[in-house]
């Protein structure tokens, strides 16, 4: 079984769906004219001050609403993802990483937008929003089977990858790190995230909206001071990255050497699994923004690829490489001899270490620990979405349940194969959400068009 879902994962995150997924952000920035570097500041504006058009309407604030999108993009991929792009990528791989995430701010802008204009009440009077809803209400009900496809690896993923994965992988960190055994930090996590959840989603948002800033500025904090005090690797550390982008890394050091092909693959992978675009999830959760136009709250969306990919990746990366850590073999900049056979998540632990002692160690530990935890959190914003879609409000206790299970179980058992069907559901998440991306690409670039062309808006702009 293991075997066979390889397979399929080799096939669905192969050199055709990257290219699906880069394609679709070129494509929209080439449509939007730029608009994510253009409006970057505006945006940032927007994500940081409250919506004072009393036409406004939504369950959260903007911010709490990035903040809830950011717990579940903030996690163990760009602590171990960015280690393994640069140790199988190269250096090069942060390049396209930064590519990849500027394409995917556009994505990411267009699936917000989406969301916004064909999000629906439920029975509570909440909002529901997501590519199951923009498939079925901009495309039409002849495409309702591909809206429910989304809809049920939606909620399978956030079991598996979202969930259960993120506790097993604090469970491990837990115990090596501080000696606490699988069964303990479950009860432990089961306790937390019920507390959580079953407050609904202002809670959930609430406690995203706290969480959230304090851990990626105690993560980001601890990564400055890091590449401060190599502070005469800064210089080196960016040239190796923007020479082997585009040029292959010869074997040196006990490194195997790399060709531009793997920078480019490892780059735009690892860019992806560290910021959604693509995969509808921010659509899940922006249709609650308190908000007056779609036009918005897609701003205030894509500012959490550039937080996730341009800022915290990219502190994740140039510790590593003016730590030297970047080569597993033995680092080809500062010479630092460390153990070859560590892996990803263990390297970052131990170029923070390098340089902060135990203290670094543990700050890495915590922050895999903390990432994990709000990821379930955001996870469960984003299944429930698709539970509710498919069975209703009145049954999502029963999903409630079951996540608040897959929890535990994440602590105590061994998930390769659950890690495997996680994988192949967030595959194909992505593909039915692209499909509707390209196909209502005109309604986003209409909604934009509007906005921007509005005397108002301009006003507003100025003000």
């Amino acid at each position: 079984m293991l075997n066979i879902l390889e397979k399929i994962n080799g096939f669905l995150w192969g050199a055709p769906s990257l290219l699906l997924l880069a394609g679709t952000g070129l494509f929209l920035t080439f449509v939007l004219k730029g608009l994510q570097i253009q409006k970057l500041g505006y945006a940032f504006k927007l994500a940081f001050t409250k919506d004072k058009d009393k036409s406004a309407e939504g369950d959260v604030s903007n911010f709490k609403a990035l903040m809830t999108s950011l717990a579940g993009m903030i996690g163990n991929g760009n602590i171990a993802g960015v280690a393994t792009a640069i140790t199988l990528g190269g250096p090069g791989a942060i390049f396209w990483m930064w590519v990849v995430g500027l394409l995917g701010m556009a994505t990411k802008y267009a699936e917000a937008l989406l969301a916004m204009k064909y999000r629906v009440k439920n029975e509570t009077g909440e909002y529901s929003s997501g590519p199951m809803y923009y498939i079925e209400r901009g495309l039409g009900k002849k495409w309702r089977l591909l809206a429910y496809a989304f809809a049920i690896f939606g909620a399978f993923a956030a079991l598996g990858i979202g969930n259960s994965v993120q506790s097993n992988t604090i469970a491990d960190v837990m115990s090596n790190s501080f000696h606490v055994n699988g069964l303990t930090t479950g009860i432990i996590l089961v306790i937390l995230t019920s507390l959580i959840i079953f407050g609904g989603l202002k809670r959930i948002s609430a406690v995203a909206g706290v969480f959230v800033p304090v851990m990626a500025v105690f993560y980001i904090v601890a990564a400055i001071i890091i590449i401060g005090i190599n502070y005469d690797q800064i210089i080196p550390a960016f040239a190796l990255i923007f020479k082997h982008a585009f040029s292959p890394i010869s074997a040196a050091g006990g490194f195997s050497g790399i060709v531009v092909t793997e920078a480019i693959r490892h780059g735009v992978s690892k860019g992806i699994f560290s910021n959604e675009a693509g995969l509808g999830t921010v659509a899940l959760i922006a249709g609650n923004a308190k908000t007056s136009h779609p036009v918005k709250q897609a701003l205030v969306a894509m500012t959490g690829t550039f937080i996730v990919t341009i800022i915290v990746c990219t502190m994740t990366g140039l510790v590593l490489i003016v730590t030297g850590f970047w080569d597993a073999s033995g680092g080809l900049i500062s010479g630092v001899a460390h153990d070859p056979t560590l892996e990803a998540g263990a390297l970052t632990s131990a170029a923070f270490g390098s340089s902060l002692g135990v203290v670094g160690e543990y700050i890495v530990s915590l922050s895999v620990v903390f990432f994990g935890f709000s990821t379930i959190i955001a996870w469960y914003v984003y299944g429930v979405k698709c539970f509710e879609y498919m069975f209703g409000v009145k049954h999502i206790k029963i999903y409630r349940v079951i996540y608040v299970g897959a929890t535990f179980i994440g602590t105590i058992a061994s998930l390769t194969t659950v890690w495997a069907f996680a994988d192949m559901a967030n595959a194909l998440m992505m593909i039915p959400n692209l499909i509707g991306l390209l196909l209502l690409y005109k309604i986003v670039k209409e909604e934009t068009d509007n906005y921007f062309a509005d005397p108002i808006t301009k006003e507003l702009k100025s003000s």
